[in-house]
C-alpha cells in the first residue's frame, strides 16, 4: 500500500524546510536510507533519507517549495500502484499546507508588494524587518504569498526575491562572498532560477561573463528597488526576515526574557598566552597553526571543570548539572549566526580542538552543518576582536547557562608593582572579558569564582597543567 513521506524534524528548532533538490525522480527504486533531497532548514542544508522502501510513486512538494514539518512531501509505493488512485486529502496535503492563507484569497498571490514572514515559521503572520545594508534574502524568507506564485511561475522573473536579489543556495552565496561576484548578476541554472555552485564557478572561471550580461539586459536578476521618500531623498529597504534570522530573533528573545541575565567583567593580560601561542606555532606549517580562539576554548574548559555549575542548565524546576564540556563558538553567517559546538573539550588537545572547529566552522559557511554540529552546548563563547571591539555583552545561548564575551587584545598602559613592591607604569596586553550569566542556574559568587579562576588560567596558561 502507498505510503505517504512526510516532511521530518531535521533539528530541534525546525518547523518548516525548504527542499532545494531532488536526487530521485518519479518512479525510481529507492531503498530505506537512500537520500530522497536536499532540505533547508533553519540553520543548514541536510540530506532527507528515505524512511521506506519502493517506488516513488509521486513528488508532493516541488524542488524550491517548502512544507511544514509533518507536511506530505511525496508518496513511495510498490510497482504499479497508481498514485492517482490515491486519496485526495493525501494528495494534496503539501501544496495546501504550504501557505493555507494566501490560497484561499488568490488576490494576495498576485500582488508583489505583500513582505512578511515565512508562513511557516511560529511568529505573527506579518513580520518585516527594516535594514539599511543589502541583505541576500535565502530561498526559506519568501513571503507565503510570493512561495506560492513561484510554484505556478518558472520564468525568470521568478527566480527574484521581494528585495531584487536572485534565489542561490547556501554554498553559492558563500562563493560568491569569497569571489566578489554579484549574484544579480546571474541567471541561475538550478531550480526555478535558483544560483548555485556551477553558476558561481562558472562566473569565477570567466566563461560567464556572456550569460551574465544577458540575465542583466533581459531582467532575469533585477536590481534592488529603490524607493524615494516625499522630497527625493532614500529611504531603508524592506526585506523580509530569512529563515534563520527569524530563528535567532526568537532564540534570543526568549532567552531575555525568561533567563534573569547578570554580567560580570575582567580585565586579563594577555602577554604570556601569547608568546605561548607563538612559540607553538612558530614549529608549525601555516595551515597547522593554532589560533587564540582554541587557547581561550580549551582554558575556559579547566575553568568549568573546576566550577561545575557553570556547565549546568535550568529545567523549569530543576538543574541539570552536565558531565561533558561542550564548547560553542560563536560564527558570524550572511544572514545571521551560527555556533557549532565541540564536544568534551575538557579532555581533548589544543590540536584537536582547532581541527574540529575548523571543520566545523567551513561547514557552516557553506550550509551543511547537521543538527548535531549545532545543538547542545553547554557553554558559548562569542568573540569580537577581530572587529576591534574592546568589550560588549552578549546574550546567552540556551540551553546554557553562561555565555562568554572576549573583546580585543591590545596594547595599553598598566600600574605594576616590582619586585621590591613598588609600583610603576607598564605596558601590557590586555583582554576584556565579560561573563553574561543566567541567574536562575549561577549566583553570582559562583560567576565571580569562574571569573577569577579563567583570567589566572589566561595569564598563566601553564596552571592548565596542575
Amino acid at each position: 500500500m502507498a505510503e505517504n513521506i512526510p516532511m521530518l524534524a531535521l533539528s530541534s528548532t525546525m518547523t518548516d524546510g525548504t527542499i532545494t533538490a531532488w536526487k530521485v525522480a518519479e518512479g525510481d527504486v529507492v531503498k530505506r536510507g537512500t537520500v530522497l533531497c536536499e532540505v533547508e532548514t533553519d540553520k543548514a542544508v541536510m540530506d532527507y533519507e528515505s524512511p521506506s522502501a519502493g517506488i516513488l510513486l509521486k513528488i508532493l512538494t516541488a524542488a524550491g517549495s517548502s512544507a511544514k514539518v509533518g507536511d506530505s512531501i511525496a508518496v513511495i509505493g510498490k510497482a504499479g500502484e497508481d498514485a492517482s488512485a490515491l486519496p485526495a486529502a493525501l494528495q494534496s496535503a503539501a501544496p495546501q499546507a504550504s501557505a493555507p492563507a494566501v490560497v484561499a484569497a488568490p488576490a494576495a498571490v498576485s500582488a508583489p508588494a505583500v513582505v512578511a514572514a515565512p508562513a511557516a515559521v511560529s511568529a505573527p503572520a506579518a513580520v518585516s524587518v527594516a535594514v539599511s545594508v543589502s541583505a541576500l534574502a535565502p530561498e526559506a524568507a519568501l513571503p507565503a504569498a510570493q512561495a506560492v506564485s513561484r510554484r505556478q511561475d518558472t520564468s525568470p522573473a521568478a527566480a527574484v526575491n521581494p528585495a531584487g536579489f536572485p534565489r542561490s543556495s547556501p554554498l553559492a552565496r558563500a562563493l560568491a562572498r569569497d569571489a566578489g561576484v554579484d549574484l544579480r548578476a546571474l541567471r541561475g541554472s538550478g531550480p526555478l532560477g535558483r544560483v548555485v555552485k556551477r553558476d558561481v564557478e562558472a562566473v569565477i572561471s570567466g566563461t560567464a561573463e556572456r550569460q551574465a550580461a544577458s540575465a542583466g539586459s533581459s531582467g532575469g536578476a533585477a536590481a534592488p528597488r529603490t524607493v524615494r521618500g516625499r522630497e527625493g531623498g532614500l529611504v531603508d529597504k524592506i526585506v523580509a526576515a530569512s529563515r534563520t534570522r527569524m530563528v535567532v530573533a526568537k532564540r534570543l528573545s526568549d532567552s531575555m526574557r525568561e533567563a534573569p541575565h547578570f554580567f560580570l567583567r575582567s580585565a586579563v593580560e594577555m602577554d604570556r598566552l601569547m608568546a605561548l601561542r607563538a612559540s607553538i606555532n612558530a614549529g608549525r606549517d601555516e595551515a597547522d597553526r593554532l589560533s587564540l580562539n582554541v587557547f581561550f576554548v580549551k582554558l575556559t574548559a579547566s575553568a568549568i571543570v573546576r566550577n561545575p555549575t557553570i556547565n549546568a542548565a535550568w529545567k523549569g524546576d530543576s538543574i541539570e548539572f552536565k558531565r561533558s564540556v561542550d564548547i560553542a563558538l560563536a560564527v558570524a553567517l550572511e544572514d545571521g549566526l551560527v555556533a557549532p559546538v565541540v564536544r568534551d573539550c575538557a579532555s581533548k588537545g589544543l590540536a584537536d580542538i582547532e581541527r574540529e572547529f575548523r571543520t566545523l566552522i567551513a561547514k557552516a559557511k557553506e550550509g551543511r552543518l547537521q543538527s548535531s554540529d549545532y545543538e547542545g552546548a553547554t557553554f558559548t563563547i562569542s568573540n569580537l576582536g577581530a572587529w576591534g571591539v574592546e568589550e560588549f555583552t552578549a546574550i546567552i545561548n540556551p540551553p546554557g547557562s553562561a555565555i562568554l564575551a572576549l573583546g580585543a587584545v591590545a596594547r595599553e598602559p598598566v600600574v605594576r608593582k616590582d619586585a621590591g613592591g613598588a609600583e610603576a607604569v607598564a605596558i601590557r596586553s590586555m583582554l576584556r572579558a565579560t561573563l553574561s550569566c543566567d541567574h536562575r542556574v549561577i549566583d553570582g559568587a559562583v560567576g565571580a569564582a569562574f571569573m577569577r579562576d579563567l583570567k589566572g588560567l589566561l595569564e598563566e596558561p601553564a596552571l592548565a597543567l596542575v
